[in-house]
């Protein structure tokens, strides 16, 4: 299985919320002891355990299929699982599918364009700004303080559902997993 974080390289873009696909990311790489691979051809950090492959693509947000189809031709992977931002939801909201709209997501487009839409989407909610204008500012911005909070916890959860979903099936993991109605507190 290859697991990709969604995100943009650099340390300005590093605590956005943009980038809480990186952030389970590194979280994995630490559960996981997982082993960084030599990837200067694949346009990302690439890190392994166990038969599994974790994705950072370093193409920014909107090249990101590049760097995920490279991974997956190069290795052979049938079982893709993409972990992104998510406007559409309450902060704190995980969500699982398969295949799917890229709902105006960039970096979802692009895995749409490269390795087709049939993969395995882990929803991270993030909320929406108050006008719709602000709203590439709003994913480019840091999470609130109170968000700040919360952000280890939402992670965590993230984490344990990505290592379920190695071994359960998307259903099992998503009656699990699922967080509906996260309450900033």
């Amino acid at each position: 299985m290859l697991i990709v974080g969604l995100g943009n390289p650099g340390p300005n873009y590093e605590h956005t919320r943009h980038n809480i696909g990186f952030m389970v990311i590194d979280a994995l790489i630490k559960r996981q002891d997982a082993q960084k691979l030599s990837s200067s051809s694949f346009q990302g950090e690439l890190f392994k355990f166990s038969n599994h492959f974790l994705l950072k693509p370093l193409t920014f947000m909107n090249l990101s299929g590049i760097s995920i189809a490279a991974v997956k031709k190069f290795y052979k992977i049938d079982e893709v699982v993409v972990i992104h931002d998510d406007l559409d939801l309450p902060f704190g909201t995980l969500r699982f599918k398969k295949g799917g709209g890229h709902g105006g997501h960039n970096g979802l487009r692009s895995a749409d364009e490269h390795i087709s839409k049939e993969y395995i989407r882990v929803r991270m909610g993030i909320g929406k700004p108050v006008h719709k204008g602000e709203v590439a500012s709003y994913v480019l911005s840091d999470f609130s303080k109170e968000e700040q909070g919360h952000l280890k916890e939402w992670i965590e959860s993230a984490s344990s559902a990505l290592e379920a979903l190695l071994a359960d099936s998307l259903e099992d993991v998503s009656s699990k997993y699922t967080i509906k109605n996260f309450q900033l507190k």
